[in-house]
């Protein structure tokens, strides 16, 4: 096919794939998609995009397919990539695209050229940038832009690489057009400020040239130097900053008139004049330290002095504060404690410059202009809390709230005061002091100053820990301010009780706690300002937070506050806000346990509705369920009433073919991990919802502790019926995830194993036999971690205690999987036990391979009676760890679980949950705390006797050491 039937047909393509109708698109896409890997398809998409007559969505999806294969194909290992040949001409033509009339496809084209240069430049592509700086100096105005806009771009992604080789091809590359790209951007600069004197129509199209460059320079200067101090060029450029800085902000006073566009793009300028200081700061710092002083000036004279005032915007107000913060915060910048100890002189330049600017009289108007001027609330911040109260209280810590100036003063604030705490703690309490009295309701401005000290002192409340009396100040002023209802004091209301939750985990005595909730019950009301309730209900989570947290001091308070949350809950209209309030009244559930038992209904009650009308919102979903594993832990078996409820949200949670279970799935697996603790039987619906399982341990590895203790949570609930049904389905998933397992993996498995042997040994004994050889095998190696070896002798020891024919069975499997003899394989298997149970330190395990190894003494097996001194030693051993002497002198098994240990004797209260209860029943059918070693030894050795005869028992009893023998005789009767 020749090459203009091709061009026709992909273009004939992308105009049907650029069509709204899905029926002509969907075939369209699947045949381009199609094409993507056919030689020549990029060079037609080459020339598609370049023929500036095509329609602008043609040429924009031709644009898009071309960058997509580039990050696909253009890689040389990648599969069907595109031919050396091929990229060659394509690289050609791409540079000689500088006359692209469309904005967006421009910049496209820019990005497109920047990712082909991150594989190709500048090896295969050294002409890239000489060709981008040739178009530069162009007379058009089109093909300079073009051209300073793909430079930007290419500049910026082989900045982003990070190998050594590649930052040392970019630093030289920097040496080389570093001063060319400066002399550039002042001449443009020099020319916008001369066209806006005489309001020539190209000053905008100037400006956006120099920014350009600026933004070139900016990553030229950070990437490109090692230490940028230490080159002529960047520290001219850097020096020009702030006087540039300060121009363009004169300049934007005469630009307000002259229309919106032109003043954001001088707006961005100059902040992007404020992105290099930063940038150089935090990359840089020791270069950095001949220009801490210009930058404090310059950012303190704005920010902080009425002359700076008149020329401020907010964005430039946040790159401001954020310099200084920089600056102040910069660890380079600390020295040691102890001065003279500091090695490095640019730290101690660094601070000594900090300390001389920072004067007492500068951190003194710095701090009052912060909390009488930043601090204040505005007008716009008042009519959001009028319109939205919900949002007005959710923002603030929210997302948008943390780019917005009032958090960016708070963070400064906090950074001064750290710093500085001696010289400006008397600064602020003077300010506590002149508005420490109750200010008039109708006093507005009076009431948003307190509102800012108050502020203030609850940001510094540990730096003024030794400073104030917040007992005091609580008993007295602050709980009087809470009562004062009218409308314009909610900011009051609203401050203080945030100030309270601010000191409660610092400086508020144990024994006013009681009175805090009394004082915040109030503002939970249904006729208080939502944002004050909003406000109230965190600060009651923050209390209850607290590790001086006392639940006997809250009991008298939790039903009105719960009541109150509840139709808080209810009320709410925005999803974050039910959100918080679901949070703080998870809280409360988890800290009082079962006291909320007799308040929970409602809530009960209301979560089903809330769930099914929170569908779209995955994170309220959430909260939600992790409300519910706190509720079910809470109400114990109570919570089977809930399973209608319950058992459908944990079905939909773990389920991994719906969407949602990316959200819901580690919560819904402790849901449902509570709600089988909790439930005193297993019913059809529960047991149907482990169908959920087997996918979850093929992918979810970062929950699979947690589905191992729902498994063994099911196993313990309702043992015969559970593993009949998919007993064969965990082993199978167990021994298949085994190989890939690290050893804390193997270890968690075989504790699994382990339950099913003792939750129902005979059952479980011809289940897991598909897994033993494995087990049996890595012994008879004798390389596991001592912790593996441990679990796989312990389950190799119960198997011996419930079907010495299964383990026959599996010895042989074993020899014939390996090659060898059945004697060999016990051989061996024999020798690492005896070796390797001196590794095993848990008393319940030292005892089971204890009463394993005694059991093996009746086998008849000529292979342990070799070994006859060997095992006598390692279950006297066992007999040394578990014997202790009672108060009366008696010896005794202290893993033997008496009658009077019984859970059948105990209280319930004394469990936990039914979990706990089952764990319990099943330890007292346990070998380990059911048999007595001694008395199991005793009646071994006795029938050992009367197998071999007195001659060969004595045979036997000379190839004991002495020692061993001793010992033995301290327990036994021989």
């Amino acid at each position: 096919m020749d090459i203009a039937t091709a061009q026709s047909m992909v273009l004939e393509t992308l105009q049907r794939a650029a069509n709204q109708n899905a029926e002509i698109l969907k075939p369209a896409e699947l045949k381009l998609k199609e094409w993507e890997t056919e030689p020549g398809f990029y060079s037609i998409l080459l020339n598609i995009f370049s023929n500036h007559s095509i329609d602008v969505n043609v040429r924009w999806l031709a644009v898009l397919y071309f960058k997509n294969g580039v990050d696909r194909y253009w890689r040389k290992t990648a599969p069907n990539a595109l031919s050396e040949a091929e990229k060659s001409t394509l690289r050609q033509g791409l540079v000689s695209n500088f006359q692209e009339p469309i904005n967006q496809i421009a910049t496209q084209l820019a990005v497109l050229i920047s990712k082909v240069a991150r594989f190709d430049c500048p090896r295969e592509w050294p002409e890239l940038v000489p060709t981008l700086l040739t178009a530069v100096k162009s007379e058009d105005p089109l093909i300079q832009h073009r051209a300073l806009l793909m430079l930007h771009h290419v500049i910026k992604t082989l900045s982003s690489k990070r190998l050594a080789g590649d930052r040392r091809l970019f630093q030289e590359l920097t040496g080389n057009v570093f001063s060319f790209v400066l002399n550039l951007w002042n001449s443009h600069v020099e020319n916008f400020l001369a066209q806006v004197n005489t309001n020539n129509n190209e000053m905008g199209a100037t400006l956006e040239k120099a920014l350009l460059a600026l933004r070139i320079l900016r990553k030229l200067t950070v990437h490109g130097f090692k230490k940028p101090h230490e080159s002529t060029d960047a520290v001219h450029f850097l020096n020009m900053v702030f006087d540039r800085a300060k121009t363009m902000l004169e300049c934007r006073k005469s630009l307000r008139s002259r229309g919106t566009n032109l003043l954001e793009l001088c707006e961005k300028f100059i902040i992007h004049l404020t992105k290099v200081l930063i940038a150089v700061l935090e990359h840089h710092p020791f270069s950095y330290v001949d220009l801490i002083q210009p930058s404090l000036e310059f950012a303190v004279y704005y920010v902080f002095t009425p002359s700076g005032e008149t020329l401020l915007f907010e964005r430039f107000i946040i790159q401001c504060l954020n310099l200084i913060k920089g600056i102040l915060l910069c660890a380079e910048y600390k020295p040691a404690k102890v001065i003279e100890e500091t090695k490095e002189p640019g730290t101690l330049r660094a601070h000594q410059i900090k300390m001389s600017f920072f004067t007492a009289n500068t951190l003194t108007e710095m701090c009052r202009k912060l909390v009488t001027h930043y601090f204040l609330l505005t007008r716009d911040d008042l009519e959001l809390w009028d319109s939205d109260p919900e949002s007005f209280a959710t923002d603030e810590g929210g997302e948008s709230w943390k780019y917005s100036l009032r958090p960016c003063t708070e963070s400064l604030f906090l950074a001064l005061f750290h710093e500085f705490r001696v010289t400006l703690s008397p600064v602020l309490l003077e300010m506590i002091q002149n508005n420490h009295a109750l200010v008039s309701p109708s006093d507005l401005n009076a009431i948003l100053r307190k509102d800012a000290v108050y502020n203030a002192v609850g940001l510094a409340a540990f730096d003024l820990y030794d400073e104030v009396n917040f007992d005091q100040w609580f008993s007295t002023t602050l709980t009087q301010e809470l009562k004062v209802k009218d409308d314009n004091y909610r900011v009051i209301r609203r401050r203080v009780v945030w100030l309270i939750g601010q000191w409660t985990g610092v400086k508020l005595s144990p024994e006013l706690r009681p009175a805090l909730y009394a004082a915040t019950l109030p503002l939970l009301q249904g006729d208080e300002d939502m944002a004050v309730r909003l406000t109230a209900s965190n600060t009651l989570k923050l209390a209850i937070d607290d590790f001086e947290f006392n639940t006997d001091q809250f009991l008298p308070f939790l039903e009105p506050s719960f009541a109150l949350l509840f139709t808080l809950l209810k009320e709410a209209h925005e999803c974050d806000t039910k959100m918080h309030v679901l949070y703080v009244l998870s809280f409360i559930v988890e800290r009082v346990g079962f006291a909320i038992r007799p308040y929970s209904g409602s809530l009960i009650q209301y979560l089903p509705l809330l769930w099914e009308e929170s569908a779209e919102h995955n994170m309220l979903r959430c909260a939600i369920v992790s409300t519910l594993v706190h509720l079910v832990k809470a109400l114990g078996t109570v919570s089977e009433s809930l399973s209608p409820f319950l058992l459908p949200v944990i079905q939909l949670s773990t389920d991994v073919q719906q969407d949602c279970h990316v959200y819901l799935l580690e919560d819904g697996l402790e849901l449902w991990l509570a709600v089988l603790e909790n439930s005193s039987s297993m019913s059809h619906d529960l047991l149907q919802l482990f169908r959920n399982m087997p996918p979850l341990l093929e992918y979810s590895s970062e929950n699979l502790r947690t589905c191992f203790y729902i498994i063994q949570a099911n196993i313990l609930l309702s043992p015969e019926e559970f593993l009949n049904v998919y007993g064969e389905l965990i082993v199978s998933s167990c021994n298949d995830m085994l190989s890939d397992m690290r050893s804390e993996g193997i270890v968690m498995t075989m504790r699994l194993v382990e339950m099913c042997l003792r939750a129902s040994p005979n059952l479980s004994t011809e289940l897991v036999k598909p897994m033993l050889p494995r087990i049996f095998e890595a012994i008879y190696r004798g390389e596991e971690y001592p912790m593996v070896m441990s679990m796989y002798l312990s389950i190799m020891g119960r198997i011996l205690l419930c079907s010495r024919d299964v383990f026959s069975q599996v010895i042989a499997k074993v020899a014939q999987n390996i090659s060898e003899t059945q004697e060999t394989v016990l051989n061996k298997i024999l020798d690492v036990w005896l070796d390797k149970m001196a590794l095993v330190t848990q008393l319940e395990r030292r005892k089971l391979l204890g009463l394993a190894l005694a059991s093996l003494l009746t086998a008849q097996s000529s292979a342990v009676l070799e070994r006859f001194c060997g095992v006598l030693l390692n279950v006297t051993e066992a007999l040394n760890d578990i014997i202790k002497t009672d108060d009366m002198g008696i010896q005794i098994d202290s893993l033997l679980l008496t009658e009077h240990s019984s859970p059948g004797q105990d209280d319930d209260v004394d469990y936990e949950t039914e979990h706990d209860h089952r764990r319990k029943q099943l330890a007292v059918s346990d070998p380990v705390h059911t048999i007595a070693l001694r008395d199991y030894f005793q009646s071994q050795m006795s029938e050992l006797q009367n197998q071999v005869g007195a001659s060969q028992f004595e045979q036997l009893m000379q190839t004991v050491d002495i020692e061993t023998l001793e010992q033995v005789r301290e327990y036994i009767v021989l």
